[in-house]
């Protein structure tokens, strides 16, 4: 999963209303160049999303978001996620998704809990929420004492197409998350070609940095 992510360097954070959204999402964002998405547990639009993209398109690297709690993790799994991600740290939702085999990443913004993620086995971390927590100076803090153990970051939060550029140079940032080419608005309105577009332009910006 890390060596996916590092390749495109950008997780689109998606918010659905409407699993009919799902499918036509997808095609978008694979249009795109892009074949990673983390759709969020907000909605009771997520889990059969889930369950519709990985049915049609088995090709994304598919993850569920804002994963709580446990119950919210056995049906991520269940409906075809193969990565979890949290807003903070849970050591027992870390557990149970190590205990389902979903690789997991939880939420840190701090030394306390970077070392508590690493202390149950997770190296691939989402920064949250990025901008508030500190940004770049505060990742690139946690990167003296902490880069050497291999640990890398996913800052979401406050991250735009303005800045990604600043946290992708970065070197313990493995990726963005991101959400203004996946727009609720523009998802709502189903403006698909747009959607293409600033994915396009995204993933265009992520390589430059390289």
């Amino acid at each position: 999963m890390i060596e996916r992510i590092l390749a495109k360097r950008i997780v689109p954070v998606v918010v659905l209303d409407s699993p009919e959204s799902a499918e036509p999402l997808a095609e978008a964002l694979l249009e795109g160049g892009l074949d990673i998405m983390e759709i969020t547990f907000r909605t009771a639009a997520a889990e059969e999303s889930i369950r519709r993209i990985a049915a049609r398109f088995p090709e994304i690297l598919l993850g569920a978001g804002t994963l709580l709690d446990d119950d919210q993790v056995s049906r991520a799994k269940e409906a075809g996620a193969v990565f979890g991600l949290a807003p903070g740290l849970n050591p027992r939702t870390v557990r149970k998704a190590a205990d389902l085999g979903l690789q997991f990443s939880p939420g840190v913004m701090s030394p306390s809990e970077v070392e508590a993620a690493l202390s149950l086995g997770c190296k691939l971390l989402k920064f949250f929420p990025a901008e508030a927590a500190g940004g770049t100076a505060m990742l690139k803090s946690l990167a003296g004492p902490y880069g050497h153990t291999g640990v890398k970051f996913i800052p979401t939060g406050g991250v735009t197409s303005s800045n990604l550029a600043d946290y992708l140079k970065v070197p313990v940032v493995a990726a963005i998350g991101g959400s203004w080419m996946v727009d609720k608005q523009l998802v709502n309105g189903g403006h698909w070609q747009e959607i293409t577009r600033l994915t396009r332009e995204a993933l265009a910006a992520a390589a430059a940095v390289r």
